[in-house]
């Protein structure tokens, strides 16, 4: 594990160098992301838009294609050394920007759903002639890996959830509904400092590295861009999608295999600020949640990372990867 290890930190820091090297607007035009852009586009909702992503070759005889869905406050850049990872275990990696975030296109407009999200990524795997996927999915990934599951079970070979936001429904449970314009005054309002403090909070139990950073620099580089209000608006969209379109309901319809990675320092939940003290202690009990999500979905496997936080792939790798590439090879 020592030379993969040495090879996938290389390029975490190459991306942490290329993250700190200039300011971006938003589509990050000035980070360089760990391996080769390319582009997909498509006419969708009567406009020409963009996913940027990521194919990352197998070393040696390809085994099969992972598919990695990134977070709300990320990027699949984020998937450098998870791509270093599965590529030296033999598995092609195609990691893309959804609609609305990292380096794709930020529409004035868009109708966002989690299926059309899930129907734009099927869209890009038919371009590159890729069939069947091992789903990955992280925190609002999770949410829409499992829709892309659901809507294209043909399609996913195996659904892997790795501290997936939406295991439980906020609005079932009493958090209260901001609505769009709330969200839109939030985005505005971030800064590197707030967003730093939300991650070190939320996140990393208060307990911050600097391989953190990255994370930080990139959100932060889209508020100073002229055009950040547009990027503040799509940002406004997509947390009234995940806010308002759960998916945890449906867990018990998933028939392929499942493996839940979670790690259960996490404490993510959406709007929970806006909810009564009370509820607020209730809400993203990761270590309830995930075993709840385990009992729901049939066969589901469920590796618990204790003392971990929301972001297991960076801040414990190897605690992560080991369980990842085992669930995997049982996929042969």
């Amino acid at each position: 594990m020592s030379l993969l290890r040495n090879t996938v930190m290389g390029v975490g820091l190459i991306l942490a160098a290329g993250a700190l090297s200039a300011a971006a607007g938003i589509r990050l035009e000035g980070f360089d992301y760990p391996y080769p852009e390319k582009t997909y586009r498509f006419e969708n909702q009567r406009q020409e838009l963009e996913m940027v992503y990521m194919d990352v070759p197998a070393t040696g005889a390809e085994r099969g294609v992972a598919l990695l869905l990134h977070g709300k406050n990320f990027s699949g850049s984020y998937f450098g050394e998870t791509a270093a990872a599965l590529s030296a275990a033999g598995w092609r990696v195609v990691i893309p920007d959804q609609i609305g975030f990292g380096k794709a296109t930020k529409p004035a407009h868009y109708h966002y759903t989690f299926a059309q999200l899930a129907r734009n990524t099927r869209g890009l795997l038919a371009e590159l002639g890729v069939e069947r996927v091992q789903v990955l999915g992280h925190s609002m990934g999770g949410m829409l890996a499992t829709r892309f599951a659901l809507m294209y079970p043909e399609a996913t070979t195996s659904l892997t959830l790795l501290n997936p936001i939406g295991l439980e429904d906020w609005q079932a449970k009493g958090v209260p509904y901001s609505g769009v314009d709330a969200w839109y005054a939030q985005e505005l309002a971030k800064t590197a400092k707030k967003i730093r403090a939300y991650q070190l909070e939320s996140y990393y139990d208060n307990q911050w590295k600097e391989a953190y950073d990255p994370w930080v620099e990139q959100l932060a580089s889209f508020g100073e861009s002229p055009e950040y209000a547009r990027m503040a608006w799509n940002q406004a969209l997509t947390y009234d999608m995940v806010f308002t379109q759960p998916v945890v309901h449906e867990f018990p319809r998933l028939q392929m295999p499942t493996l839940l990675v979670i790690g259960g320092r996490d404490r993510t939940a959406l709007n929970k600020g806006a909810a009564s003290p009370e509820l607020r202690r209730e809400l993203g009990n990761y270590p309830v949640l995930g075993r709840a999500a385990q009992a729901a979905i049939p066969g589901a496997e469920l590796v618990e990372l204790e003392g971990v936080g929301h972001l297991p792939h960076i801040e414990t790798f190897d605690r992560f990867i080991a369980p990842y590439l085992e669930f995997l090879d049982r996929q042969q």
